[in-house]
């Protein structure tokens, strides 16, 4: 039967309306709240537990330069190929958000909500010291993880060759590239972390989704950036001057600006005006 406009389906029993009333996603703002707790939740944690959470994470996401480089070593060249390996990229992001592990992206949005919420300098100040316990700790990692698969006989030739590979394809692009990818990275973060709250059972195919664009498009990321740059760091063909000034430092500033300043801006400022609306009576 049809639905009448502007009023309800007709015929439907109580056990219906609640089967439908159930089944409607969640708003904006239970959205914005859930992922505002989470942020609280992080917020409140210990420095030590953060730091080791992120050095885990850091360590963990070593996984989407080995991946990748497995990958690409073993397909034949070609762009059609570039496309399969690719999917490798999604390894430590799977590995790092499904082990709840402290990854400094997903941070720019739920560590910023509850700021933006409630914007007092005792926020701020929380807001700056999880920033910076966990960036600090996801570096180390993706650092000491680069260093390792150099110098440990752990993988092949033709493996070695295609991580050095993917650093000199990061390394192509100039500093304003560098930062104008790594906005649209933190967005992409920030738009998956929001998804994830109303579709919890699509987790792990929302994660892919979303990091194998980011890998497609070659867009910026400040901790796997790190490792897979790092690693020509470490094997000498690139000083670490570049690293910081070429790569990470325009890296960061776009993931944070993308995050922070642009999508938990807008989803936050979304709400604020959702919430301003006249109630009807």
């Amino acid at each position: 039967m049809a639905t009448q406009h502007g009023g309800k389906t007709p015929n439907l029993s109580a056990e219906e309306k609640h089967d439908a009333t159930k089944n409607q996603p969640p708003r904006a703002a239970v959205l914005h709240e859930i992922i505002r707790l989470q942020g609280d939740q992080e917020l409140e944690r210990s420095v030590a537990a953060l730091f080791w959470s992120a050095l885990a994470a850091g360590l963990t996401m070593g996984l989407s330069l080995m991946a990748m480089g497995l990958l690409n070593s073993r397909l034949p060249s070609g762009e059609a190929f570039k496309v399969i390996a690719s999917f490798g990229y999604c390894a430590g992001f799977l590995a790092v958000i499904l082990a709840r592990q402290q990854l400094f992206t997903e941070n720019t949005l739920t560590a910023v909500l509850p700021i933006m919420s409630k914007p007092t300098l005792s926020n701020f100040g929380r807001l700056f010291r999880l920033w910076g316990v966990v960036l600090v700790g996801n570096l180390l990692g993706t650092l000491l993880v680069a260093y390792v698969m150099l110098h440990l006989p752990i993988f092949d030739t033709q493996t070695d060759k295609a991580f050095l590979e993917i650093g000199r394809k990061v390394m192509e692009n100039d500093t304003s590239q560098m930062f104008a990818k790594g906005i649209i990275s933190g967005w992409m973060i920030a738009t998956m972390v929001w998804m994830i709250p109303s579709m919890e059972s699509a987790k792990m195919w929302i994660i892919i989704l979303i990091t194998y664009l980011m890998a497609l498009g070659d867009f910026t990321h400040i901790v796997v950036g790190t490792a897979e740059v790092s690693y020509l760091v470490f094997a000498g063909e690139l000083p670490w001057k570049d690293f910081w000034l070429v790569f990470a430092g325009p890296t960061l500033a776009g993931n944070i600006i993308g995050g922070s300043f642009i999508f938990a801006l807008i989803s936050h400022a979304q709400i604020r005006s959702d919430n301003k609306k006249p109630q009807k009576t």
